[in-house]
């Protein structure tokens, strides 16, 4: 498949993924392709099981079977970007956790080339991805989630309780002022939190969508983190927010302004 068969595939599943369906019309001038190779595209996406196909477009196929994929294509560019901007804080010789979201995954390929680098995770999906030479990978053990390609419970605790002196990478599912970081699972709260208090450091990786709303379990609140980093610069009131506790922001702004 040509580079630009890959990247159309990308953009039609993102642009499925965030609003639920996409119609033939609309991604043929989205692309500017033909309406011909639209259907084309669709019906290769929806023979690989990625997409299910509808009368003049197609919709999301059964959730549970992609939650990782569908996670993974929502605000695709923006978690390039922060996964470019966080991996400028990785050096050589570093100990780093990072955990099993799509934010995160995003780093990996800017650290391959890194030497003597330890990376801690409890992804399967990002230990096969961080196969390099000069990368050191601890891959936590556990509950197997199929549909996160992850693991968690007593035995990923277990681990962790053993683990200490590294940098953790989180993200997370929403943000509140008062609630701080939140996860919509309790088994991911859980497991973060617990990565959280053993680091020496944490560094949050999100998205500005992420700025809007909570979800409903509490992962930690604001004093654990050194660093945000994000797409775009928050607005006034986060900034105000992180500033008066010290939480420095890395975005495109702060980068051309350093």
């Amino acid at each position: 498949m040509s580079s630009s068969t890959d990247q159309r595939h990308e953009r039609i599943l993102g642009e499925v993924y965030e609003k639920g369906r996409a119609a033939v019309k609309d991604l043929a001038v989205s692309l500017s392709v033909s309406e011909a190779t639209v259907r084309r595209d669709l019906k290769k996406l929806a023979g690989n099981g990625r997409i299910e196909l509808i009368y003049g477009g197609a919709t999301l196929a059964r959730p549970s079977d992609f939650s990782f994929h569908s996670k993974e294509m929502r605000h695709i560019q923006d978690k390039r970007l922060i996964g470019r901007l966080a991996a400028r804080l990785i050096s050589n010789n570093d100990q780093i956790f990072l955990d099993s979201g799509t934010t995160c995954f995003q780093i990996a390929s800017h650290i391959k080339m890194k030497r003597n680098l330890t990376v801690m995770a409890n992804s399967a999906r990002l230990a096969t991805e961080l196969s390099a030479p000069g990368l050191n990978v601890v891959l936590l053990g556990g509950q197997y989630r199929p549909d996160r390609m992850d693991t968690v419970g007593p035995l990923t605790t277990r681990t962790l309780e053993n683990l200490r002196g590294y940098v953790a990478f989180i993200g997370c599912d929403g943000l509140s002022m008062d609630f701080g970081l939140t996860a919509s699972d309790i088994d991911s709260a859980h497991l973060h939190a617990l990565v959280i208090a053993n680091s020496r450091e944490t560094v949050l990786v999100a998205d500005h969508s992420k700025f809007a709303a909570p979800s409903l379990y509490r992962i930690v609140g604001f004093e654990s983190l050194t660093r945000i980093v994000t797409d775009r610069r928050p607005d006034e009131e986060w900034m105000q927010f992180l500033g008066e506790r010290g939480i420095e922001v890395v975005c495109p702004d702060s980068e051309e302004g350093s």
